[in-house]
């Protein structure tokens, strides 16, 4: 069976990284932890490794809901505690009075350090409070080298995984029927509009899947997508649930309030 035909053409080169993490695992009987994974590739991983295997896989990402994880690998010998994942959780420390700190700076900032996307999982901000998840690999380095938020001069601070800020998404579960899983049918459905309007947002360069932006409306929509349009939030695809009596595609899908 050829396994890339259940998947995108643009994803084969990720799909070729698990087949190694597994093989390595296999081969070693030692596990293979990875960078932060979003949710997609979370799901590539959880196809492709399986269930009842000799090979197990797990993810954490500091606190249960959030949205970028690591994977453990793993014989099924192996007893995972949540220190397996090393992961450190970082506050910022700033002039909370006159500075305000949002979600594009961090990122652009830690990305300006040179880092992966991967290097680090969700940032986290609650009123003035500033949060992020990193591996432990790195978090040396990034307590060195990062001392600015913009031009505002910040410091860091190392803190206990359980004093993560709770992340207070919600999300509103619908269940609807669509003709395809093209981007462009899934934003009408979802977003209740029609479908030209989205192929105008699309594109526009106003639509992102798993933070990549799209602008092909045929773009084939699949379990796990994270679907984001500037000026709609974000809906995700939780499941496909088969075809109804008039073919249509049951999916059960999140918007976020």
């Amino acid at each position: 069976m050829n396994i890339y035909q259940h998947f995108r053409p643009e994803e084969r080169e990720f799909i070729d990284q698990v087949l190694q993490w597994k093989d390595f695992v296999e081969n070693s009987y030692s596990p293979k932890l990875t960078d932060f994974l979003d949710p997609r590739e979370q799901q590539i991983i959880k196809t492709i490794i399986g269930t009842g295997s000799e090979i197990k896989v797990a993810f954490f990402g500091g606190l249960e809901e959030n949205e970028r994880k690591r994977a453990l690998i793993y014989p099924d010998y192996l007893n995972v505690e949540k220190d397996d994942f090393n992961i450190q959780l970082f506050e910022i420390e700033y002039a909370t009075k006159f500075i305000t700190i949002e979600h594009p700076q961090v990122l652009g900032s830690l990305m300006g350090l040179g880092l992966k996307r991967g290097k680090f999982g969700d940032i986290i901000i609650q009123n003035d409070r500033v949060q992020f998840l990193v591996g432990k690999e790195i978090s040396d380095y990034i307590r060195m080298q990062l001392t600015h938020i913009g031009r505002s001069s910040i410091s860091l601070k190392e803190i206990p995984l359980e004093e993560g800020l709770y992340i207070h998404d919600s999300w509103q579960e619908i269940s609807t029927t669509v003709s395809s899983l093209r981007l462009d049918t899934i934003m009408s459905a979802l977003l209740n509009i029609s479908r030209q309007r989205s192929q105008e947002y699309i594109r526009a360069g106003r639509v992102k899947v798993n933070w990549t932006t799209i602008e092909n409306p045929a773009f084939d929509c699949d379990v796990a997508d994270m679907i984001s349009v500037r000026g709609f939030g974000r809906s995700k695809i939780i499941s496909i649930e088969g075809r109804t009596k008039k073919d249509k595609i049951r999916i059960i899908a999140g918007k976020q309030k």
